[in-house]
């Protein structure tokens, strides 16, 4: 999957700030940019990844393919 991600240099902080519009909430920072794309990269793939979530016991629980 692709995913957009923006990239923004912050001079008050003096590093790169990374989100990912597609994914509320999912962020992340660097000292450069190469930094902020690599720690955004592992961000989203933390986001995506399945959780343990509990259920009731009638609960029905289906994947849905996505691209």
């Amino acid at each position: 999957m692709k995913f957009r991600v923006v990239i923004e240099y912050d001079a008050e902080v003096k590093a790169f700030s990374a989100v990912c519009p597609e994914l509320p909430g999912c962020a992340s920072a660097g000292d450069t940019e190469e930094e902020a794309r690599r720690n955004i990269k592992e961000a989203i793939e933390l986001y995506l990844k399945p959780s343990h979530i509990e259920l009731p016991r009638d609960a029905k629980v289906a994947e849905v393919t996505v691209g």
